[in-house]
C-alpha cells in the first residue's frame, strides 16, 4: 500500500531527499518536550519506540484531544524504521478530513530518531512539524526525551492553533513518553 502517494512503484520511498521536510533550513516556531526515566537498557527502549504504530498509538484511539476521532496509519516497505521511510496518517475530526505525510530523517539506534512532515499537512491545531526522541543511557536504565517542533496551521485554522496547538503538542509528547514507560513496565 502506498503510504502517502510519494513512493515509487515498488513501494520504496523516492530518493530526492532535498524535497523532504525542512531539516537544515528554517526553524520551527514552537516546541514541546517530555522527559521520563525508564528502567530499561537504551537498545531495548529504542526497539520499542522504533515501532511507529506503537509509539503513536495515542493517535489511533478516540479521545477528547483527538476531537473524538482517530488516525489511521499507512507505511511504505520500511515501516518508518529507516531513513527516508515514509509514514502516512489519515483521519477525520469534526467532519473534516485530516492527512499528514511524514518521512524519517534521522535514525541512530539506540540514541535518536527523528521524523518530519513532508509537504503541507492537513491538520487543525498544528502545521508542519519535526518530531523525535533521544535516549541517553543512565545508571538505572535510560532517559527518554520526546520532542516536537512545530508551526501553527495555515488559515483558516491558525486561530484554533493559537488556542489549542500547545496543549495538543504537549499531550502528544507526554503520551509518547508515558506510553513508552508504561509499555516497558506493563
Amino acid at each position: 500500500m502506498d503510504c502517502c502517494g510519494k513512493c515509487n512503484r515498488n513501494g520504496s520511498p523516492s530518493t530526492g531527499l532535498k524535497r523532504h521536510g525542512r531539516s537544515g533550513q528554517q526553524a520551527y516556531r514552537h516546541k514541546e518536550v517530555a522527559t521520563v526515566e525508564i528502567a530499561v537498557a537504551p537498545m531495548a527502549l529504542f526497539e520499542l519506540l522504533d515501532d511507529h504504530e506503537r509509539l503513536a498509538s495515542h493517535m489511533m484511539q478516540s479521545s477528547s484531544m483527538m476531537a473524538g476521532s482517530s488516525m489511521h496509519f499507512a507505511f511504505d516497505h520500511g515501516r518508518g524504521r529507516m531513513p527516508g521511510s515514509r509514514i502516512g496518517m489519515t483521519g477525520k475530526a469534526l467532519g473534516l478530513s485530516l492527512e499528514v505525510s511524514e518521512i524519517v530523517t534521522e535514525r541512530d539506534p539506540p540514541h535518536r530518531k527523528v521524523w518530519e512532515t513532508d509537504g503541507t499537512p492537513r491538520l487543525l491545531v498544528i502545521g508542519a512539524y519535526r518530531m523525535g526522541f533521544d535516549i541517553v543511557p543512565r545508571e538505572q536504565g535510560s532517559r527518554l526525551r520526546v520532542f516536537i517542533e512545530y508551526d501553527l496551521p495555515a488559515w483558516p485554522w491558525r486561530p484554533l492553533g493559537l488556542v489549542a496547538g500547545r496543549f495538543y503538542a504537549r499531550w502528544c509528547v507526554r503520551s509518547m513518553a508515558n506510553d513508552a514507560a508504561g509499555g516497558i513496565a506493563g
